[in-house]
């Protein structure tokens, strides 16, 4: 079987891939790399071409057009090597509920030729990390539904996988059952040099991210870091929401008619340099009531929503996004 060894710093190499189903081009042409032991992100909405992506990258899809190689083997023509190699935890669970935990983590390393030594050595830190290795005998269906991530997080990591593929990891989850999936996947990629390639919409999430690409209507519209990507808005924002948002619009472009203003949902959007300086000018001239104001730093949903004009469909922010962009409730009547 060939392998490619001239790529052998990049875990994944995409070139003019894509994927056309009857009525829809879901990937339009998208090329980019994973370095090894990246954690690379693709963050976008629902519908941006995230799950398609991931599932030709694994083999699960034929791509349309495109050269897609995983571990520097091909994977139309190397599919069982791509296989081998890597892990992958669905949006959907894939656990049979009728087997215990270790019934289920059991016959995931015979699937991949490990025997129960080999088993027993690799499973246990797994099942210990996540806190679940206490459960090993309870079926599947008797599980919650963050309980059961946890259980897939460490079937996938028995056979310790050059590249692991997480689409939409923790969608649904409890803030802590999100953090300990989290310690254990930086701890997993710093021990092993585990390469990470993670589907998102949830932007404190791409926020972990080496590099991070931003992905919509199957189109790849940039890709960089967290840091260079916040560097496109140079300006902080100010949002503000009123009673009457049109005539607060209308007052605050009348006397700051130089500003960059819009109206994004039931939020006024305001771009400035020095948002502590000009915020209070600005409270001074609204007439209307005011019922919050948000001044903060430019964040990679303002990137998301500079490229592409809109906010990320279905984003839902947790409480760490809520921790860093605190809304402030008033009163302001005049």
């Amino acid at each position: 079987m060939e392998n490619h060894s001239n790529n052998n710093n990049l875990a994944i190499s995409v070139q003019n891939l894509t994927k056309r189903f009857p009525h829809i081009t879901a990937v339009d042409n998208i090329s980019f790399n994973v370095k090894r032991g990246e954690i690379f992100g693709f963050l976008g909405p629902n519908g941006a071409g995230k799950t398609t992506t991931i599932n030709i990258l694994c083999t699960l899809m034929p791509p349309t057009k495109g050269t897609v190689l995983v571990n520097n083997f091909d994977i139309i023509k190397q599919p069982l090597a791509v296989r081998k190699s890597i892990g992958i935890v669905f949006q959907e669970t894939t656990l049979d509920n009728h087997l215990t935990v270790d019934e289920n983590l059991y016959l995931h390393a015979k699937l991949y030729g490990l025997n129960k030594n080999q088993y027993r050595r690799q499973a246990y830190p797994a099942l210990k990390l996540l806190d679940i290795e206490n459960i090993r005998t309870k079926t599947i269906s008797q599980l919650s539904g963050g309980t059961k991530r946890r259980v897939e997080m460490a079937r996938v990591f028995i056979h310790q996988p050059q590249i692991l593929f997480l689409d939409e990891p923790t969608v649904g989850l409890d803030a802590q059952t999100k953090n300990k999936i989290w310690d254990y996947l930086l701890k997993m990629r710093k021990e092993f040099g585990t390469t990470i390639f993670l589907t998102t919409q949830y932007i404190n999430e791409a926020e972990i991210c080496d590099r991070i690409a931003i992905i919509d209507y199957g189109e790849i519209i940039t890709c960089d870091s967290p840091e260079n990507l916040k560097k496109i808005i140079t300006n902080d924002i100010i949002q503000i929401r009123t009673r009457n948002n049109e005539l607060a619009l209308q007052e605050i472009k009348q006397h700051f008619p130089d500003l960059i203003i819009k109206q994004l949902g039931k939020n006024i959007n305001i771009e400035v340099e020095n948002g502590e300086t000009i915020l209070p000018r600005i409270l001074e001239i609204i007439t209307t009531q005011i019922i919050s104001i948000n001044l903060k730093k430019p964040s990679l949903e303002d990137v998301f929503l500079e490229l592409t004009g809109r906010k990320i469909r279905e984003y839902s922010k947790d409480s760490n996004g809520e921790a860093q962009n605190k809304v402030i409730k008033i009163k302001h009547e005049h």
